[in-house]
């Protein structure tokens, strides 16, 4: 298949003025394709041939201005026109469409639990053509009219309100959006509706997961109306369509998709099982990161994909900043800094790093490798950094003007830097520059110097070019509470680089670079500071400002200058007395995943699970009196994820009870199953029956993820094949399988399976494109592999195999860490 590229976009949309579609879709005709039929009204401005796309199953007619058209002359998927006049055409395309089981065009899945189909459209990129006829590229807006004809007794939802006469659902047509904007989503919905503002919401999600929709409905609804009314006290355009409906769906790639009025989510956001108060608000923020989308990529839409940032950094801002200060999550920032910036700066330090706003974005096949932690974490953190420096007052009076400039229409990075730049004297264009057209993280680090009467004075070093505007935390311990805590003396504004040093007083306990973490930077310690971290991190009064300290630990592991058994020790020491639910989870999450796992020798590994355990047995330990159930949820699942014996989790899962709570849920019984699994503690006959106890998709899920991690080599086999062998697998099962295949405990018994995972990962790709590429680079990868030679075999991979371009990207990424975890070892 041809991917588009950035000049015959431009060629195209100079040519074109696309006014409406007409779209039919029939989803009565079968189990594997659906039909499709699209009426395009458009007028060229000159005579000149040009393309349309489509992906079919089969093409069955097409005809132009009346005339029919050869289907034969589909090349891959575009259809030409040929010798178009200037003036008005109607495009007309009749054809079956396929339905997808990798979450990619139009996504079918039955549901195991109950027998009942639900469809649902992803057109994100290029996959509206796998679901009808389009001029598919982000700047060629226009109405979408739609109606669907569906089996009896279900529901179809879209962008507009739907009505249904007849077994056909008619939807409202859509102001001018883009044409990966479209969605439909139909099956028999639990719906629970309700109205704001004169504005009908709805949520929706598959009938077996009806009860634990309307247990969070309140919330999910609450956090709706608050993020709502926040965005219209922030902006002056009001919320640009007819209705808001959120639908959970099956085995959806992404987090969720910004559809105008029909937002898609993964429906692991709706709760079988018990979670904490940070899930809760991440599921929050998410909400908050779609609706700011109604405005950042709907009503105002990027030109070419080289702005996706305009998209993903506004909305990961807005979604964070407006959650802090519309809703119950006032520490959003939090769980941002020590989770998903630290995954902006993995991204920006790989070889496949790109600007937050890349000059060039040669096709679509590239820009799909750009939705990153480049695009998210780093841009939201340059706005942060942005905000900050010029003012939320001048910044969000720019946004205001952006969006009434270029309403309902398509804008670039230069479009909204002068929207920008008429409220404000400050050289935003020389930001811009510094800031979202470079790469690569800034490293920030602190000299202190004696000065006269037994003072100090700062100078921050740079590593890098942005200039940066930060606070620096000067902290104190606390001599009334011997030590165990550390008081904020001052916090000082400083701008780097500095033209002068700045005095500081009498040396703190710990000088803390981008204390409020405002900036996007890695900081380092000077020595005094380094010590007083190791020994009193968790006493630092904020949240966030630990969030900063953990981060520069994790940075200085990842670069080789602290020894990872250092940052256990660290964890070790603080983490019993921590109290963050984000800060918690984020650096067990670094210290089992990575350091343990990755960063530490196979022969430090035993030591380091114990040092683990430990920590979780003292967080039990600590939570017994029922007050802290978030925090003991997480201790729980990592104890279970981190122990090396198996009689204790094993008991758990015999009593169906963890000694002192919680009760074993369905998500707490699959992960000791599968850490049973892992330790040759279990077997297919247990797994069986544990998925009879549990026949949903998220058993059949975890059974496949117990099967694939069992010590056997014939069960290694199978899974293997499932995956590599055959098609069969849809893209959760897939990914399911593939995180229960490579084990830390099983690497000699699949050392047969490293070099053959290059050639038939390469294989796989190619035969079922970008999404499954993804999960192949992602969860299939080798990682726990960390040798010369799984380098070598990696590298020969990509100079010799030709991966298709969503493969070779994971594989640049994880070999990229594969050659830092080397790295780190050696120190």
């Amino acid at each position: 298949m041809s991917v588009l590229t950035r000049d015959e976009a431009q060629t195209r949309a100079q040519l074109l003025d696309v006014r409406r579609y007409t779209i039919e879709l029939d989803l009565t005709t079968g189990d594997e394709t659906f039909d499709s039929v699209t009426v395009i009204g458009f007028a060229t401005r000159a005579d000149a041939d040009t393309f349309v796309e489509v992906k079919p199953a089969e093409l069955r007619s097409v005809t132009l201005d009346g005339q029919p058209l050869d289907p034969e002359t589909l090349d891959g998927n575009r259809l030409p026109l040929k010798n178009l006049t200037a003036g008005e055409h109607e495009l007309r395309v009749e054809a079956a469409m396929r339905y997808s089981r990798t979450g990619e065009g139009m996504h079918r899945f039955t549901d195991p639990t109950d027998g009942e189909t639900y469809v649902y459209t992803q057109m994100f990129m290029d996959d509206v053509q796998r679901v009808f006829a389009a001029f598919d590229q982000p700047d060629l807006k226009s109405v979408f009219a739609l109606s669907v004809k569906a089996p009896e007794g279900w529901t179809v939802l879209a962008n507009g309100i739907t009505e249904h006469t007849d077994g056909v659902w008619t939807a409202a047509p859509t102001p001018p959006i883009s044409t990966y904007l479209v969605a439909v989503a139909a099956g028999p919905w639990h719906s629970v509706t309700t109205e704001h503002r004169g504005l009908p919401f709805g949520l929706h999600c598959r009938r077996s997961l009806a009860p634990y929709l309307d247990a969070d409905a309140d919330e999910l609804l609450g956090i709706t109306r608050q993020c709502y009314d926040r965005y219209h006290e922030k902006f002056t355009e009001p919320y640009p369509f007819d209705s808001y409906d959120q639908a959970f769906v099956p085995e959806f790639n992404a987090g969720a998709m910004e559809n105008p009025g029909l937002v898609t989510f993964r429906d692991d956001f709706v709760y079988r099982s018990a979670v904490t108060d940070t899930e809760r608000q991440t599921r929050a923020m998410v909400i908050a990161h779609e609706m700011a989308h109604m405005w950042f990529g709907d009503l105002v839409t990027l030109r070419w994909w080289d702005d996706i940032w305009l998209n993903e950094s506004f909305a990961e801002y807005m979604g964070y900043q407006t959650l802090t200060e519309a809703t119950r999550f006032t520490d959003t920032w939090t769980e941002f800094g020590v989770v998903r910036k630290g995954w902006g700066y993995d991204a920006d330090q790989r070889p496949s790093t790109h600007p937050v706003a890349p000059e060039a974005v040669d096709d679509t096949a590239s820009a799909l490798l750009n939705f990153d932690g480049i695009s998210y974490a780093k841009g939201a953190s340059a706005l942060r950094q942005l905000v900050a420096w010029l003012g939320e007052k001048d910044f969000l009076a720019g946004i205001n003007t952006h969006f009434e400039r270029h309403r309902f229409g398509n804008a670039t990075l230069a479009d909204f830097i002068d929207s920008l730049a008429a409220h404000t004297d400050r050289d935003v264009h020389a930001w811009a520059d510094a800031w979202l057209r470079t790469t690569g993280v800034d490293t920030l680090t602190p000299r202190v110097t004696p000065a006269a009467d037994a003072t100090y004075t700062l100078q921050v070093e740079r590593t890098g070019s942005r200039p940066h505007h930060i606070a620096v935390g000067l902290y104190d311990l606390d001599v009334a509470d011997e030590g165990r805590h550390l008081q904020l003396r001052e916090r000082l504004d400083l701008d780097v680089p500095q033209t002068e040093p700045r005095p500081i007083g009498k040396r703190p306990t710990l000088l803390l670079l981008n204390d409020g973490d405002l900036s996007y930077a890695k900081v380092r310690f000077d020595p005094e500071s380094f010590e007083g971290v190791r020994t009193a991190l968790s006493g630092l009064p904020e949240p966030l400002t630990r969030a900063v300290v953990w981060n520069a630990l994790r940075d200085a592991v990842r670069d080789g200058e602290l020894p990872a058994t250092a940052y256990l020790e660290t964890a070790r020491t603080n983490l019993p007395h921590e109290t963050d639910l984000a800060l918690v989870q984020g650096v067990l999450g670094f210290a089992s995943v990575q350091v343990a796992d990755r960063y530490l020798a196979p022969e430090q590994r035993p030591a380091a699970l114990a040092t683990l355990a430990s920590l979780c047995r003292d967080l039990i330990r600590r939570t017994e009196d029922g007050d802290h159930p978030g925090l003991r949820l997480i201790a729980v699942r990592h104890f279970i994820d981190v122990t090396a014996q198996p009689e204790p989790i094993a008991a758990w899962l015999a009593d169906g009870i963890v000694p002192g709570g919680p009760e074993l849920d369905p998500e707490l019984r699959w992960r000791i199953l599968s850490r049973l699994a892992v330790l040759g503690a279990t077997d297919e006959t247990a797994i069986a029956a544990e998925l009879e106890r549990d026949p949903s998709a998220t058993g059949q899920e975890g059974a496949a993820r117990c099967r694939a991690a069992l010590p056997d080599p014939e069960a290694k086999a199978r899974a293997w094949d499932q995956m590599f062998a055959t098609d069969d697998l849809s893209n959760y099962l897939f990914t399911a399988t593939a995180q229960g295949f490579w084990q830390p405990e099983q690497t000699e018994l699949v050392r047969q399976y490293v070099p053959r995972y290059y050639r038939d990962a390469v294989a796989v790709a190619a035969r079922r494109g970008p999404a499954i590429a993804d999960v192949v680079g992602r969860w299939a990868f080798p990682v726990y592999a960390v040798d010369a030679e799984t380098l070598g075999l990696g590298q020969a991979c990509l100079r010799e195999a030709d991966p298709i371009p969503a493969l070779r990207r994971k594989l640049v990424d994880q070999l990229d860490d594969l050659g830092r975890a080397l790295r780190v070892r050696e120190i």
